[in-house]
């Protein structure tokens, strides 16, 4: 599986475009059209990893443009990042979807929609089969109601898509632990097939802080049928981070936090073998590595 490193889409400038670029800088001030919103107009700081695979992200060039140009997959709005001098789409892709060609619909200011292609590489990913409670995989009447409820209301949650963007894309582990399931294992529970393993699983001790692994809004707090005790941040533009089986949450919804700060304990609630945090992290509503941003 290859490893492609993000080319950086801002390149050094010369004298003359410089003064041509703080020219226009004034111009950033102006009110924007009603009929314009751009895409999250501020320079990334640092690049995830990219890695174009099914769970991967992918870092594509949109070009030089005075405003952030607008950017779809699959009718789903993409975060946009950098300066005039260049910009880069920030695509999510799903577990789901096929090796191939996928693309990505680009909208610039009064220009006709572009459509952007790149290709999608296959990726092996590993099985893992787990025991749990029977009552874990075989659910009762009542179980399964509550999960019904349950899975529509986080359906919600991961539309988030909020500004300004991102002020960071490296993260911090959110606890300290040994890596106890990566991403994207085939899930086995009882012998019965489930959704791949959508996050990282890191083992520690009952009771060991979970500290937010970059800046964010907290826009979920609650207890969940197979998740546990659960926190998602908003890190703004699409990107989330949910945090399961808790045993203890120290944030409320709507509360702002700083890299670093204590959202909770790491637990073993929810559908666990035992305690460890499980933490994922969506782009575009795509549950991606979050490995890839560390």
């Amino acid at each position: 599986m290859n490893h492609t490193l993000p080319s950086r889409p801002e390149q050094p400038l010369d004298a003359s475009r410089r003064r041509h670029l703080k020219g226009l800088s004034g111009l950033m001030l102006l009110p924007l059209s009603a009929r314009w919103e751009p895409a999250v107009a501020s320079t990334a700081p640092a690049w995830p990893t990219e890695r174009r695979v099914p769970g991967g992200v992918a870092l594509l060039s949109l070009g030089a443009a005075l405003r952030a140009p607008r950017a779809w997959t699959d009718m789903l709005p993409v975060l946009v990042l950098g300066s005039p001098a260049g910009w880069t789409a920030l695509v999510g892709i799903p577990l789901s979807t096929p090796p191939g060609m996928a693309s990505l619909r680009v909208q610039h200011e009064a220009e006709a929609d572009i459509r952007l292609s790149y290709e999608v590489s296959a990726a092996q990913y590993g099985e893992q089969r787990l025991k749990v409670a029977p009552g874990k995989v075989d659910l009762s009447a009542t179980d399964q109601a509550r999960f019904e409820r349950e899975r529509a209301h986080l359906a919600g949650v991961i539309t988030s898509f909020s500004e300004p963007a991102p002020s960071s894309l490296r993260m911090r582990s959110p606890t300290e632990g040994r890596r106890s399931s990566s991403f994207g294992l085939r899930r086995v529970f009882n012998g019965q097939a489930r959704n791949p393993h959508s996050g990282m699983d890191i083992a520690a001790p009952v009771g060991t802080p979970v500290v937010a692994p970059a800046p964010g809004r907290v826009i979920d707090v609650g207890d969940y049928f197979f998740n546990g005790n659960t926190v998602w941040l908003d890190h703004g533009g699409g990107l989330l981070s949910m945090f399961c089986h808790l045993h203890t949450t120290a944030v409320s919804t709507g509360q702002q936090v700083d890299v670093g700060d204590p959202i909770a304990t790491v637990g073993a609630t929810g559908r666990v073998t035992g305690p460890h945090l499980h933490w994922s992290i969506s782009l575009n509503r795509a549950m991606v590595d979050p490995a890839l941003f560390l």
